[in-house]
């Protein structure tokens, strides 16, 4: 599967197969001016050109992205060695864009720099750019040494250029091509620079930033690139994003060994026969799995630049965006000032020409429009913050939240709970660096701090859902007060209120078990105060005498439901004496008083007893009542087990 610019000798691919199992993976990029011999250097350490372009051999120069494996003998202390994979890049100021595309997701940078030439200006931008994509962790190869004479001084020069940057400490070793001086130290150098250098993660999240894509005969489209986060399995089913095409994964090659699985910290090749080249996916595109997370548009970040810059990032600028190995074209918006200057940091949004697929926590590059220059780095803060017309000031809070913390999970998952009020825990920071067991326990953590409440599946912010609770309080009261007939508000009410508060939607019987805990209770479809009696309130008294009147006069031959409330208030009232159980239901226009009731079963009891199978009509007569009462009381009776219908009669049930 790998092309024969990237092949191995078969003592290699041996050799290889032999250490991967047990040895640390870890990824390098090279950096530096062009013509500083990073090329030439790559290839006297592993014995693999890594320039594979005809055009390159021509010119002599790296255009594109070079590849090799460089298998290190130090042990680590988790390992038998270090399998270093490396992405060499060009250093002319022409092919920046693909420089940038080779140093995401890098564990090591090797700065190149020539002893003859020293700092060059693509040194310098080569430098920034390093510095932006967090790259903690380099080693400075000063080659030609053997074009010098006073060594030292070329030494010095270099070292005063990194003063003050994260590379400042970093190791120089000296080197020659020519005679080999110096690669053993530098094999040396870069061992001992990763030999407690932490793993690549994995959380569960494997993305796969492409940097080539081409088609083999008989195999079909393979793509490459540098894999972070997660696993891919031969077999496994895969999306391409943006598009979101998908595909499955049908071979699996890690340095150019055939391999069944994966690994963070990898340089891969992934056999997608679904997918044709150019057409279905491309460099830029990044190959995950389903369910992490949506493409979008717009981005929330953190952008920084370099105390070193000497030009300013403007408000409104039309810029590219390097983002893996992407190159997305967007304006910036900063806030609050419209202008960054060197050594500054601001919040940013970016407002994307096409759809990205980014995670918070994700470093990117901006430069020019042009593609000259080096603007800036920065840090997503929010990779969907959806079509914001501006920053208010709770998204202010939550911005300058994550950019005080950006690498906390903590802060994080506080600052999304406390903007949306209520989360998915199972959604939390899906897109994110985050792995599931860092956001859980963070979750954790901070609901026993008091920060965040746990609901089920949720994460609610405490205060936002107190006022939920408080609101739902105060309609059950402000129900009593207007209907102190009645034994409280309708369940169903109470759901509508809480969908007024969208983000809380979901947990309504969660907020109905929080109630009842604090001194509500529900029954008989309706939720109402533990302490509430129901009461005829004066208004509503003569209606109410009016109704019992009423139904005292004839026991068994009440008036119609109609009859009883013709107006407002003796519905309000007959209401309240149907909810306080003086008076019952029978069918929808049959009401009596709940003594009437039990003595019309006994009259019923009797007859039947006495009489046997009874029809409507014999009970009618044994009542002294009607069919227009008798039929559904009846019904009634049948519904709560009393009597029994067969045919035309009722009988007792046993």
């Amino acid at each position: 599967m790998t092309p024969k610019s990237e092949s191995r000798s078969s003592a290699e691919t041996l050799a290889i197969n032999r250490s991967a199992a047990s040895a640390e993976h870890f990824i390098m990029a090279t950096a530096g001016h062009v013509d500083h011999g990073k090329s030439a250097l790559i290839k006297a350490l592993t014995g693999t050109d890594p320039d594979r372009l005809p055009e390159e051999k021509v010119r002599g120069i790296t255009i594109d992205l070079g590849f090799a494996c460089l298998e290190l003998a130090y042990p680590s202390p988790r390992g038998s060695g270090i399998l270093l994979g490396i992405v060499d890049v060009p250093g002319h100021e022409d092919f920046v864009a693909n420089m940038v595309a080779g140093v995401g997701s890098v564990d090591l940078a090797l700065l190149v720099v020539a002893a003859d030439d020293g700092w060059m200006p693509q040194t310098e931008e080569h430098l920034q750019i390093l510095t932006y994509s967090d790259i903690s962790r380099a080693v400075v190869a000063l080659t030609k040494i053997d074009l010098v004479r006073d060594e030292q001084h070329a030494v010095s020069r270099v070292r005063e250029k990194l003063r003050h940057t994260p590379f400042e400490k970093s190791p120089i070793v000296l080197t020659s091509v020519v005679n080999g001086r110096g690669l053993a130290d530098l094999k040396t150098a870069l061992a001992e620079a990763l030999k407690d250098a932490p793993r690549p993660p994995d959380i569960g999240k494997p993305r796969l930033p492409v940097d080539r894509v081409f088609q083999l005969q008989g195999v079909g489209t393979v793509v490459t690139g540098t894999l972070t986060g997660g696993v891919f399995n031969r077999g496994q089913s895969v999306v391409v994003q943006p598009s979101r095409k998908q595909a499955r994964i049908r071979t699996i090659q890690t340095h150019g060994v055939d391999a069944d699985s994966s690994g963070p910290g990898t340089r891969t090749a992934l056999n997608l026969p679904d997918l044709e080249a150019a057409r279905d996916i491309k460099r830029g595109d990044i190959v995950t799995l389903q369910g992490l997370g949506m493409p979008g548009t717009f981005a929330e970040v953190l952008v920084e630049i370099s105390s070193r810059a000497f030009r300013p990032l403007k408000d409104g600028l039309r810029i590219k965006v390097h983002h893996g190995t992407a190159k997305l074209a967007a304006r910036i918006t900063l806030y609050p000032a419209h202008e960054l200057r060197a050594g500054e940091r601001r919040l940013a949004r970016l407002r994307l020409e096409a759809p990205a697929f980014l995670f918070a926590g994700d470093h990117f590059i901006l430069r020019d429009w042009a593609e000259q220059l080096t603007l800036a780095g920065g840090i997503v803060l929010d990779p969907d913050p959806g079509r914001q017309p501006r920053w208010n000031e709770p998204r202010l809070s939550f911005l300058e939240a994550r950019a005080r913390q950006p690498g906390d999970v903590s802060a994080f998952v506080a600052s999304a709970v406390t903007l949306h009020g209520a989360l998915r825990r199972s959604e939390l920071l899906l897109n994110s660096r985050f792995s599931g067991e860092q956001i859980s326990q963070a979750a954790s953590q901070l609901a026993s701090q008091g920060a965040v409440t746990l609901a089920g599946d949720f994460a609610l912010d405490p205060a936002k859902w107190k006022v939920v609770l408080q609101h739902s309080a105060d309609a059950i009261d402000a129900y009593h007060r207007v209907h102190p007939e009645r034994k409280g508000l309708p369940l169903n009410d109470l759901r509508a209120i809480v969908k007024a508060h969208p983000p809380f939607s979901e947990l309504f019987d969660h907020l109905v078990e929080n109630l009842i805990g604090s001194g509500f209770s529900t029954g008989a479809g309706a939720i109402y105060r533990t302490t509430h009696q129901p009461a005829l309130p004066a208004w509503l008294e003569a209606a109410g005498a009016r109704i019992r009147t009423l139904l005292a006069a004839n026991p068994f031959n009440p008036p119609s439901r109609a009859e009883l409330a013709p107006d407002p208030a003796s519905k309000q009232a007959l209401q309240y004496l149907l909810d306080s159980g003086e008076l019952v239901a029978a069918g929808s226009e049959l009401v009596i008083t709940a003594e009437n009731m039990r003595r019309a079963i006994e009259v019923v009891r009797g007859s039947i007893r006495a009489h046997g199978p009874s029809t409507v009509a014999a009970l009618r007569e044994a009542l002294g009542s009607t069919r227009r009462v008798v039929v559904p009381l009846l019904e009634r009776l049948d519904r709560e087990g009393v009597t029994l219908r067969r045919g035309d009669t009722r009988i007792l049930r046993a």
